[in-house]
């Protein structure tokens, strides 16, 4: 996923009719102020990684500053994209809970998230300022600045996101139902910090109360995954540790500032661009053409034209909405239930998460170690195997379907839409091609993907609307912005484990557990199918990649190897209801009722976990071509 753009964590209804214009004024000059400063730093991360690569790679005459300043800018686009998505509402969270509950309920639930992320930020906030102060005394070693300049976006965007979950809060209208709100977090907080002489002597079961409960809690309850994460590791840290408060900044830090983290946006602009200039639309009519005529033939379009485009954009959600729109309506048509269609659309999500670029395969890369051109070859053919197994299922329902008024496509019309295709499908393959043969890194190689995306969509395709540039580049600062959030907080949790001591607890179980590396792997499908539906992908593999990749290693399972298997046990849990927010993501984008797919995706996801167990039986799938 990869990455998703969730079910909004919104302002209750009861707020927008609320009659403080003041107030909504102050917060879209706010909100502009920060969104403007976001959408240009996209743009400037753009331009300086490619002059980087054409510095390089054409003119053999390196930038030594380009990676440095690239990195600097990264984290003000993180947590100004934070920011924006606070104030946007789309901090990924899960929803399956609270979106069963009345609407009385739910505004309260909603008010007592925006509390607790409020309480988070005030709390984290002087450790921030802190910690970017100690970063005065480094020197960066090719601008010659001080690190303090970087290290400020950390406090300045939480003070940001803390005065627009204030705003949001003084705009809403039902003032008993604020009170409550605080007052039921204040109480939470205060319990917690009066029951501190009885948690430091508990040890490892403070692991239990705050990394189970106290995050589980957060989440069920709908606080976003990024804040429930950070109030788990800060309440652990300061009420059982003597640890700085100002170290769980710096380790959120290092865990948003990983340079390869910086394809995750480029990407993410990436699979909107592909979207905008109407390359998406180019290849799903060839295929069409190929298959339309067949019994399910549209179906199987929708499984080839995910594979294509996420071997673009790396984005789940942008992948979806790129082919959805397309593809819906004709099949409608053709007499498919909407149903049936989301979900298959969210079964292609799950199948695609392991085709490069996936932004999960990136994470991967970043917080294990493991190349990421070995990954970027090692995700192809997995996701090949699940295409098969889901196609195999389309098959069997469609097969005797009504093509009576359906004409099949001649040669000419095939090779006209292939031609008018090529530029399109070639894409994916220059992307695969350059990162795997190392000409490029898996950043570059994603500006140079938006470069090639800007000249198609100009002078070939010619639908390049620039009246949409501006809103693409904050939605992109948005999504990546919350994506990063959570693998700040989630590094912070993952730190706190191993600090612990549960890391080295966790090795000597599993390396124990009888039948050696099949049950360790048996054991890790069940546990990322879980954890993908409660945690939604990223945050998982921030917080348990590390952990059991060098288990993996100790029981004899190869690392890319186990790679595809957590991640396409990640995507089934992730796109699986009634918990997996994937799903409700599909279904948003294919706007269908949730209700209406719940029954057909089953079948899906039993040829997904068919296809899954065929993978992990034989290794050579994934390392094959090593």
């Amino acid at each position: 996923m990869a990455h998703l753009d969730i079910s909004e964590f919104s302002v209750p209804e009861a707020t927008a009719e609320s009659p403080r214009p003041a107030l909504r004024r102050i917060e879209s000059v706010l909100g502009h102020l920060v969104e403007i400063p976001a959408a240009i730093l996209v743009v400037a991360e753009v331009v300086i990684l490619f002059a980087g690569v054409i510095a390089r790679y054409v003119l053999h005459q390196p930038l030594i500053w380009s990676d440095e300043l690239a990195s600097m800018l990264f984290l003000w686009l993180a947590m100004l994209g934070a920011a924006v998505a606070f104030r946007r509402a789309e901090h990924m969270r899960m929803t399956a809970v609270i979106g069963s509950a009345t609407p009385p309920i739910r505004f309260y639930l909603d008010t007592v998230a925006t509390c607790a992320a409020l309480a988070f930020l005030l709390m984290i906030l002087h450790p921030a300022y802190e910690y970017a102060y100690e970063e005065s005394f480094i020197t960066t070693p090719a601008l010659q600045i001080s690190n303090t300049w970087r290290a400020a976006a950390l406090p300045v965007g939480m003070g940001l996101m803390a005065m627009f979950a204030v705003l949001r809060l003084l705009r809403t209208g039902d003032l008993k139902v604020l009170l409550g709100a605080v007052l039921s977090v204040a109480l939470v907080i205060g319990l917690f910090w009066l029951a501190q002489p009885y948690l430091r002597p508990l040890g490892n079961i403070n692991l239990v109360i705050f990394f189970v409960g106290v995050a589980g809690f957060c989440v069920f309850a709908g606080v976003p995954i990024a804040f429930g994460f950070g109030l788990s590791i800060f309440g652990y840290l300061a009420l059982t540790t003597r640890t700085p408060l100002m170290v769980l900044v710096g380790r959120m830090d290092e865990g948003m500032s990983h340079l390869i983290l910086l394809s995750v946006p480029l990407f993410v602009f990436l699979g909107l661009l592909i979207e905008m200039t109407g390359m998406a639309r180019a290849m799903v009519s060839f295929l069409a053409s190929l298959l339309g005529h067949v019994r399910g033939g549209l179906h199987y379009v929708l499984v080839g034209a995910m594979y294509l485009v996420s071997g673009i954009s790396g984005s789940k959600a942008a992948d979806m909405a790129a082919v959805a729109p397309v593809l819906f309506p004709e099949m409608k048509e053709r007499g498919a239930k909407p149903g049936d269609l989301v979900a298959l659309l969210a079964a292609t999500g799950a199948q695609t998460e392991t085709i490069p670029p996936s932004l999960v395969l990136i994470t991967i890369g970043s917080v294990t170690g493991v190349s990421i051109s070995a990954l970027f070859t090692g995700g192809l053919l997995p996701g090949v195997v699940l295409a098969i197994t889901l196609s195999a299922l389309v098959w069997w329902r469609y097969r005797n379907e009504d093509l009576s008024h359906v004409r099949r496509a001649s040669g000419g019309q095939i090779a006209k839409t292939f031609v008018i295709a090529l530029p399109a499908i070639a894409l994916p393959f220059v992307i695969r091609y350059a990162v795997v043969e190392g000409i490029a890194t898996a950043t570059e190689v994603s500006t140079i993907g938006i470069v090639y995306s800007f000249i198609i969509g100009l002078l070939i395709y010619r639908r390049f609307d620039w009246r949409r540039l501006t809103p693409m580049l904050i939605e992109t600062a948005s999504l990546s912005g919350a994506i990063l959030l959570i693998i700040g907080s989630a590094t912070g949790m993952a730190w706190g484990l191993t600090q612990s001591g549960f890391s080295r607890a966790l090795a000597t179980s599993m390396t124990g557990l009888p039948g050696g590396s099949a049950t360790f792997i048996a054991v890790s499908i069940v546990a990322f199918v879980v954890l993908g539906s409660v945690l939604e992908g990223i945050p998982a593999i921030v917080l348990f990649g590390p952990l059991l990749f060098p288990i993996a290693r100790t029981v004899g399972v190869h690392e890319v190897h186990y790679a595809m298997i957590i991640i396409l046990a990640m995507g089934i849990g992730l796109f699986a209801p009634p918990f997996g927010v994937g799903y409700y993501a599909a279904c948003a984008i294919g706007r269908v009722d949730p209700a209406q797919g719940i029954r057909p995706i089953w079948g899906y996801l039993l040829a997904l976990l068919i296809g899954l167990i065929i993978v992990a039986i034989f290794p050579w799938i994934s390392i094959g071509f090593l």
